[in-house]
């Protein structure tokens, strides 16, 4: 589709609940991101439970959950309707983020007192992490249902790329938030957004209309059958866990890399430095995609994984100044460009014919298991590699010396994840029929 065709199928081709679906997620995505861009720091200093329970509970807990449960959550979704369940969403939304909030003001000390900071702060991710799991099937769905043949593609362009300004400028509202009034008031900013988005959602979201020939809701009992299914292929959920590695690296982002922009590069606005992923992507997603057309999807996964690689020993091995840190976040998000569109190709057609659609509704897998992972490993490097920083005084680590180390730790991750995958494709993986590998 030429630019003249993509601009009128814009003016004309999308419905109104097409718009409204989009803006409430680019909004869901401001107060996503900007939460997340601070949520590590606040969990360690703020509440004060240091930085290797903040990556476990952030990255292990919060995130794992946020993103794993939405295939339990699509039944839900599909039962009660887009519009109900983004109103569950976005009140459920509002409660946890003003519980998180809550738990680094004056004012809510005596209940983290009576729970315990570390189990008042679970209760809050959870919770919040539980409405977060709606946000995805029901906007991917409406976006499905108000697109055709014609304007799909186009559609899924524009929630793409709404999402990465989400992730761009969710980020910079959040420092103006930090700077002005403090930490904790960037949690209570995206509880006023969900608020406000549960309000829209209310006034503005109209259902869109199943499709005729749409098959019954799945019971959750059928989707659980079918997680066991997936879950038997040893085949397929090796390639999985393998494909985590990517996200392993990436969500140092935010669970690590702002500890040592802050203390190491002595840049104190780190929220500034975690938006370069998401601007870059924006701006080279059109070319990148072009070029991993023109690749089989392992030779795109494997350059995505070397350049996703290379980004971390470039931080580990140069000079520790900003420029270095931003060229070598630009070329994670480079590699990430390239693999990304390639990576679903590569997993529906590890799918058996007949079950493409319920595989390919693990593939956010990995990125349930890379955070996972990442949660568990970012804090024991901040601590070790740059130190803990208690009443705004930092206590350096046995190894801030040499800081950089921690950067080659988790490029090793990629390195051994690169490895793993040439070996899968080569051995492991079933053999492509002739007829399919020319369709893909």
């Amino acid at each position: 589709m030429d630019l003249a065709a993509r601009l009128t199928a814009m003016r004309t081709g999308f419905s109104r609940t097409f718009w409204v679906a989009n803006v409430i997620e680019l909004f869901e995505r401001f107060a996503y991101y900007g939460s997340k861009a601070i949520l590590t720091v606040y969990v360690a200093e703020q509440v004060g439970l240091g930085p290797e329970s903040a990556g476990w509970l952030v990255g292990s807990v919060f995130n794992t959950l946020l993103y794993f449960l939405p295939i339990l959550a699509g039944t839900i979704v599909d039962r009660y309707g887009f519009k109900r369940s983004l109103q569950f969403c976005f009140g459920i939304f509002c409660v946890g983020y003003f519980l998180i909030g809550l738990g680094g003001l004056p004012a809510g000390q005596g209940l983290v007192q009576a729970l315990g900071s570390r189990l008042y702060m679970i209760v809050a991710l959870v919770i919040t992490a539980v409405g977060g799991s709606l946000i995805k099937p029901s906007i991917v769905g409406t976006v499905a249902r108000t697109t055709d043949e014609r304007t799909k593609s186009l559609g899924y362009s524009i929630y793409y790329t709404l999402v990465n300004l989400g992730g761009a400028v969710g980020p910079i509202l959040a420092l103006q938030v930090r700077e002005n009034v403090g930490i904790a008031y960037v949690l209570v900013m995206s509880s006023l957004t969900s608020l406000a988005m549960l309000i829209a959602t209310t006034i503005f979201f109209q259902e869109p209309p199943p499709p005729k020939d749409a098959p019954p809701p799945r019971s959750m009992g059928r989707v659980l059958a079918d997680m066991s299914l997936v879950f038997t292929n040893g085949r397929f959920m090796a390639f999985l866990v393998i494909f985590s590695g990517f996200w392993i690296m990436f969500w140092q982002i935010f669970y690590s890399f702002p500890f040592y922009v802050r203390d190491v590069l002595h840049y104190e606005k780190f929220e500034i430095m975690e938006t370069v992923d998401a601007w870059t992507i924006i701006l080279v997603t059109v070319p990148a995609t072009a070029l991993a057309q023109k690749l089989s999807p392992m030779r795109a996964m494997t350059i995505g994984f070397a350049l996703a690689t290379t980004c971390w020993f470039v931080m580990g091995l140069g000079p520790k100044t900003v420029p270095v840190a931003v060229a070598a976040i630009v070329l994670f998000a480079l590699g990430e460009a390239v693999q990304a569109p390639r990576f679903y190709e590569y997993v529906s057609d590890l799918a058996p014919r007949d079950q493409v659609g319920t595989y390919m509704g693990f593939a956010f897998l990995p990125v349930a298991i890379g955070t996972f992972g990442a949660g568990a490993i970012a804090g024991k490097l901040v601590e070790h590699y740059i130190g803990t920083t208690r009443n705004g005084v930092l206590t350096p680590g046995p190894g801030a010396a040499d800081p950089g180390q921690m950067w080659l730790i988790v490029g090793s991750i990629g390195v051994v994840s690169t490895i793993l995958m040439l070996l899968y494709d080569r051995f492991v993986a079933p053999q492509k029929a002739p007829a399919r590998a020319t369709a893909a």
